[in-house]
């Protein structure tokens, strides 16, 4: 793998992680039509959660397709993140290990004004009253509306407080799932996954189970995404 040069290109905004992933990847592949899957996309938004800096991501992605190029026979095009996912926890792990003291607690302006953060919590709320069964989490958004001055100046944690409410949200969706609608979905995460599943760890297809699942349960119910990542 060619060395990364610490220039601050890196240092990536936390909130353009998805889109950042998606045109590496295509950058990566030389083909800016390829659209990622909805296990793709699961799988970005799992190593969000899990924590997975940006970057280890990108250098990731860039790693595994220089192994890919580096083959004398090439008998099948890297078709999904999950081909990278053993380079991107080996990424994840060096800089774990090798943090520079100048990006610890380092602060950065934020990607998109209040008025922005305010009508997306607003619109959510208004989604969930709509929604039989979620108004208790209607009134924690109404909660941090009241309160959004102050959340402003963390977003990050603001962001974990909407993911924690989106588990809680997922999990009463899915006491409404029929045994046949859920088992429709975990037959097609198998599929989708069955070639992959020896580049994960245990946790790693745990994580990744959940997260394609929850999305699932949200489009399926048609609820809304809490997180600011969702911000339209």
């Amino acid at each position: 793998m060619t060395e990364q040069k610490d220039d601050g290109s890196w240092r990536l905004n936390y909130f353009n992680y998805f889109t950042e992933v998606e045109e590496h990847f295509q950058r990566a592949r030389a083909s800016a039509l390829f659209l990622l899957s909805p296990l793709d996309w699961a799988m970005v938004e799992s190593w969000k959660n899990s924590g997975i800096p940006l970057e280890a991501v990108l250098r990731g992605i860039d790693a595994s397709f220089e192994k890919w190029r580096s083959r004398k026979q090439k008998t099948q095009m890297v078709n999904s993140l999950a081909y990278c996912t053993q380079a991107v926890m080996k990424e994840a792990e060096a800089m774990a290990n090798n943090i520079p003291s100048s990006a610890v607690g380092a602060a950065e302006e934020s990607p998109f004004p209040l008025e922005a953060v305010k009508a997306h919590l607003a619109k959510c709320a208004e989604a969930l009253r709509a929604a039989a069964g979620y108004e208790q989490m209607a009134e924690s958004l109404d909660a941090l509306l009241t309160g959004i001055e102050e959340h402003f100046q963390h977003l990050e944690e603001l962001d974990q407080r909407l993911t924690a409410l989106e588990d809680k949200m997922s999990a009463i969706a899915r006491t409404r799932l029929s045994e046949e609608e859920l088992f429709r979905m975990r037959r097609e995460l198998d599929l989708q996954l069955k070639p992959y599943r020896g580049k994960m760890t245990a946790d790693q297809l745990i994580r990744l189970e959940k997260t394609y699942l929850d999305k699932k349960v949200y489009e399926h119910f048609r609820l809304p995404r809490l997180s600011l990542f969702y911000m339209s």
